[in-house]
């Protein structure tokens, strides 16, 4: 993975743009199929206020419903230095990404202040979960951001039983180490063969964008200079190769 890895400036570049207009620059390299490589509608961002995020996956599961097979204590469920190390063998910026396994998932929330704050020392930026997430205005307070599938007010019996192994989440299977970009849209992983090119094509969508919406504002509107613009810009076209 690390001849993939993206340098700190082209992470950055990433959070100038719209998860909306990243995927439409996904699209344009053919890599995967349009309906996939996002996360559905199940998963929810807390703080769609803040900006985009970008970040490597580091993996876990959990289950909140029941107790585990062996002694539980709350001690247990804040101490896991074992989990932390492993979220450490992932490159910075990190985003932590766990499936809670219950049928329905989400009783009780293994993210909340605390957790939150434990990442954020890890270099994580956000958390990514098809179950709960609680502490919303402790957390908001932060610059952590949080995807989640609900909220909890109790942490009921969650507790961690895996974790470095592929996950799914929103319909969305990830890798540790898959590089991820979220904000108030959703999430989606973004292929890492192709990273370092896609915020380029992102920029010049953005700008075709621009040309339209200028358009559209314009005294001399029209259809046929909808149609010429368009066809000018190449708007939707493969600038992925």
């Amino acid at each position: 993975m690390s001849a993939d890895l993206l340098a700190p400036a082209q992470l950055e570049q990433f959070q100038r743009w719209s998860t909306c207009v990243v995927s439409s620059a996904i699209e344009t390299f053919n890599v995967r199929l349009p309906n996939t490589g996002f996360a559905d509608s199940r998963i929810r961002c807390m703080f769609p206020a803040q900006p985009p995020v970008i970040g490597y996956a580091a993996t876990a599961r959990i289950r909140t419903s029941n107790p585990p097979m062996e002694r539980h204590t709350r001690f247990d469920y804040y101490d896991r230095a074992d989990w932390w190390r492993n979220i450490l063998t992932i490159p910075a910026p990190r985003i932590v990404v766990i499936q809670d396994v219950d049928d329905p998932p989400g009783l009780g929330a293994f993210i909340g202040e605390v957790h939150a704050n434990i990442l954020l020392s890890l270099g994580c930026v956000a958390v990514v979960t098809n179950g709960a997430v609680r502490d919303l205005i402790d957390v908001g307070h932060t610059e952590f951001q949080m995807f989640a599938g609900n909220v909890s007010v109790s942490h009921a019996y969650a507790h961690l039983f895996d974790f470095g192994t592929d996950v799914e989440v929103g319909g969305l299977a990830i890798k540790p180490g898959d590089l991820i970009h979220g904000d108030l849209h959703g999430v989606q992983t973004v292929p890492l063969g192709i990273a370092g090119r896609v915020v380029e094509v992102a920029r010049r969508i953005r700008q075709r964008r621009n040309h339209l919406l200028a358009l559209r504002r314009s005294p001399d509107f029209s259809i046929d200079k909808l149609r010429q613009a368009i066809q000018e810009t190449s708007f939707g076209g493969n600038d992925g190769e």
